[in-house]
């Protein structure tokens, strides 16, 4: 069949690769995508509209496909829509209401809930997430879990089994308004790119975050994307309640899809459940299912029920969370959260599709990015453009590597530094400013000296400066001869050219004050009338290698929310080169542990990477 480019084919596609279910010996009949809408319009979230959901959301070995689910999401035409929009910034108070937010959301989920993250632990805030998600599934609703096999090799195999046992007291499925089904609801558990499947793409990852409840009804459909993983380090509490201190400092978008009654609009929330169908279909994935005998050639040793310790634990967990100061008061006030504080904004969904499959990373990466109009750094570089004089493009990341990309023979094709300055020089009141980690709060070390020892220099420094800086002398960085001149003070001063870094002298960690400053990242984008918020960092990884997503947005009160943001992490942060980033990173040296060790042999460490070809792939 003629692969279909517009977007309006695209649920058919959809609906074509998912119907063919292991076991099946029938195939829905295909219908084209006008009938569909039309039907989808007539009777919406009848009997038989429920039906086509479900085979729709259903999981399928990759050899049963007759399209590639991949090529598909590379040349769909995805639209601009307009939704409701709210920001959950960096502060301790959103990273919190974030966790209570996914537990109130499964919680009030009628049909369908969708989630993938590249981290799901199974600490307090992933097993109370995974007794919501059981719950939820046995009132009839209908669940997917996509994990990363990289990013979540803690979550244990027992636990992915005992999550799709809940499907064993399923309830049924509901239409829209509210009558029940012949279909009972089920949970697919499904580890991307799963090692038992091929070694050959390992490097290709889901760095997704990314939650859809009732995707496909317009007035219920609710989405959720941003930096944050399922892991209590994201949400600013420990285990027994307490703040965590060292969290990460995050920030999320959350949109509230369609209006109330109406069937006949096509929503963000309908765009992210195909998004995540697609990438629930990919080649590599495999789905994982509970095992119900000891020996599967011998009934005798089929136990009563291997998985009720597990289930047991999560729902354990899922009160005890609730009970939690904070927690609990905001669960409560939920549902006028929920009612107030939306913006009206144009919002546009983009992925990283094809990183999953590319090939030449490096060399060819023009040729790549044109393989995927949707791309996240293919539509944010469009961005500049479009800039008001005196305006500026702000950048919020936890690694950003400024590219050089080369070609098969070596030569330099693509230099952003080089890039970024020609930029300015046409842009002469207009300004980049990036926040980003420091050695203080980097919580990678080996992407920390990239940032610090390549990005940095490249940035601000001439290459007579960059070397003298970077070699050995016997002062090391903080030789005054070189950080005390007028030329450094200049350099380093640029008028248009800002990066921070997170972190200040008065953190306890230094011992000279009671500030901490956690773990930077968040993944914003700031420029003219458009924001960007999603799981892309600015690394060699998301660019190249991840598959990564998020969505832009236009409206002016949401920039204000994320101008916010940004000051908010800016005030707690060091310009690059001045004379208290260095006296912070003199006192970070001096730290024990993995933090003074990784910042005093920054140096060796960068040329180690850059030696070995591994900074691509930090």
């Amino acid at each position: 069949m003629k692969i279909l480019h517009t977007f309006l084919l695209f649920l058919m596609i959809v609906l074509l690769v998912a119907c063919a279910a292991p076991g099946s010996h029938q195939t829905y009949p295909l219908k084209s995508a006008r009938q569909l809408l039309a039907e989808a319009n007539t009777h919406a979230g009848n009997e038989e509209f429920i039906r086509q959901l479900r085979e729709a959301r259903t999981w399928v070995p990759y050899g049963q496909l007759t399209e590639d689910p991949i090529e598909i999401g590379k040349n769909a035409k995805i639209p601009i829509q307009h939704e409701q929009v709210k920001i959950l910034g960096p502060s301790r108070e959103d990273a919190l209401r974030s966790l209570a937010l996914k537990v109130w959301l499964i919680e009030q989920a009628q049909h369908t809930v969708d989630m993938v993250y590249f981290i799901f632990t199974q600490d307090l805030a992933g097993q109370a997430i995974t007794g919501a998600l059981c719950n939820a599934v046995q009132r009839g609703v209908d669940v997917r879990v996509m994990v990363d096999s990289i990013g979540s090799l803690r979550f244990a195999r027992t636990e992915m089994m005992a999550l799709e046992s809940c499907a064993d007291n399923a309830g049924y499925m509901r239409t829209a308004d509210g009558q029940l089904t012949p279909y009972r609801a089920r949970v697919q558990v499904v580890v991307f790119n799963s090692p038992a499947k091929t070694i050959s793409w390992a490097n290709r990852r889901s760095h997704d975050k990314l939650m859809v409840v009732d995707g496909a009804f317009p007035g219920e459909a609710v989405v959720m994307t941003g930096g944050r993983n399922v892991s209590l380090s994201y949400y600013g509490v420990n285990a027994d309640g307490s703040e965590n201190t060292g969290t990460y400092q995050d920030l999320e978008v959350l949109i509230k899809s369609g209006a109330q009654d109406s069937f006949a609009a096509w929503t963000v929330g309908n765009t992210s459940c195909i998004y995540f169908s697609l990438l629930f279909l990919h080649e590599n994935n495999n789905r994982i299912r509970p095992v119900y005998y000891a020996d599967p050639d011998d009934d005798s040793f089929l136990e009563d029920d291997p998985y009720l310790r597990e289930r047991n634990r999560a729902q354990k967990n899922l009160a005890r969370l609730k009970r939690l100061p904070g927690i609990s008061e905001m669960l409560a006030d939920m549902p006028e959260y929920m009612n107030t504080g939306f913006r009206d904004s144009q919002v546009r969904l983009a992925h990283e599709f094809a990183n999953l499959v590319n090939d030449d990373v490096v060399t060819e990466t023009e040729a790549n990015q044109e393989d995927n109009p949707n791309s996240v750094m293919v539509l944010l570089g469009r961005l500049g453009d479009s800039l008001e004089p005196g305006s500026a493009l702000r950048v919020v990341s936890p690694y950003i590597f400024v590219a050089r990309y080369y070609d098969k023979e070596g030569n330099v094709i693509e230099d952003g530094a080089l890039d970024a300055h020609q930029w300015l020089r046409e842009h002469p009141e207009n300004r980049i400013e990036v926040v980003t980690n420091s050695v203080l709060t980097s919580d990678n070390f080996l992407a920390q000296s990239i940032i610090d020892m390549d990005v940095g220099p490249r940035l601000f420094l001439t290459p007579e400066m960059e070397e003298a800086w970077i070699s050995s002398l016997e002062e090391g960085e903080f030789n005054p001869a070189v950080v005390e001149s007028e030329e450094w003070q200049r350099l380093i001063n640029h008028p248009q050219m800002f990066l921070y870094q997170t972190g200040k002298l008065d953190a306890a960690l230094l011992g000279k004050g009671d500030e901490h400053y956690g773990k930077l990242h968040a993944k914003f984008l700031i420029g003219g009338d458009i924001g960007f918020v999603g799981t892309a960092n600015f690394d060699y990884r998301s660019r190249l290698f991840n598959n990564e997503m998020g969505f832009f947005l236009k409206n002016p009160e949401l920039l204000d929310d994320l101008d916010e943001a940004f000051e908010m992490l800016k005030a707690q942060s060091y310009r690059w080169g001045t004379p208290e980033w260095l006296q912070m990173r003199r006192e970070v040296m001096e730290v024990d542990g993995i933090k003074g060790w990784s910042t005093r042999n920054q140096r060796g460490i960068f040329k180690f990477l850059r030696v070995t070809g591994l900074d691509w792939l930090i």
